[in-house]
């Protein structure tokens, strides 16, 4: 990971990351441990969580909490929370990344499928938020970054309920940022492009599809989980005191 400013606000700070055990979400758990905060996160995948919990311990000295918990649900999601908060002190960061991009075709599509895949891409965000509200509250500050996506911006025909769900994601970071505002409590949202994932790789990416979506970008490389680390640090950190309600676009200059 490339080096990046320190924020010393973000020292010591209870960071909870979702889905944090691979992929996007393994770069920003790492991200955060080089601040020196104390970090949990929240994933399904044992063997991929266990062994970044175990280098980042070798590496710096701060072994991230992994809590294994499907956040499909919603009573495992809340224990998951406060199991993090009894380790590292109430919540300070929420980052609401847990995703599973599946494709799915109009038609045949069942309401019960629907509903699975928003259980997983849209509802744990809230429900998170909502977990750790009350600490926030009481300590008159905190900051929630939810991971949404420019897949619904940019009519892409493989993801039609995967879109809808990141929509949604946006308008709930701006209604959440309108409740939760009068307590300190800012709420952002970071829209990803097309990052190099190692579920991306193996599952959707082929040279030809990656080449032609690197040239509709104004920065002409593939994007890697690591560049969404430097943008949710500073929207994590005191360094964006005054934003909140805001969409981050982070995709290489498409949008």
């Amino acid at each position: 990971m490339e080096e990046l400013p320190i924020y010393p606000d973000l020292k010591d700070a209870s960071v909870l990351v979702t889905g944090g055990g691979s992929g996007i979400g393994a770069a920003l758990v790492e991200g955060f441990a080089r601040q020196g905060a104390r970090v949990a996160f929240i994933d399904i995948a044992r063997a991929e969580s266990e062994a970044l919990a175990a280098r980042l311990d070798a590496e710096t000295g701060r072994a991230p909490l992994f809590i294994e918990a499907d956040l499909a649900d919603v009573s495992a999601l809340e224990a998951a929370v406060a199991r993090a908060e009894q380790k590292n002190g109430a919540i300070e960061v929420l980052v609401n990344n847990a995703a599973r991009d599946d494709r799915n075709e109009v038609g045949g599509y069942s309401a019960a499928e629907w509903d699975a895949n928003h259980a997983v891409n849209l509802r744990p965000h809230f429900f998170t938020a909502q977990a750790v509200a009350e600490g926030m509250k009481q300590r008159g500050k905190g900051a929630i970054i939810n991971f949404s996506s420019i897949s619904f911006m940019i009519n892409g025909s493989e993801y039609p309920v995967y879109a809808a769900a990141k929509a949604g994601i946006i308008g709930l970071t701006k209604s959440l940022a309108g409740a939760l505002g009068p307590h300190g409590i800012r709420v952002n949202a970071i829209a990803p492009g097309w990052v190099m994932t190692e579920r991306q790789k193996k599952l959707w990416v082929t040279e030809e599809a990656l080449a032609g979506f690197v040239e509709r970008q104004c920065l002409r490389r593939e994007m890697v989980p690591g560049d969404l680390v430097g943008p949710c640090l500073f929207l994590a950190s005191d360094a964006s005191a005054m934003i909140t309600a805001q969409a981050l676009i982070v995709d290489g200059g498409v949008m």
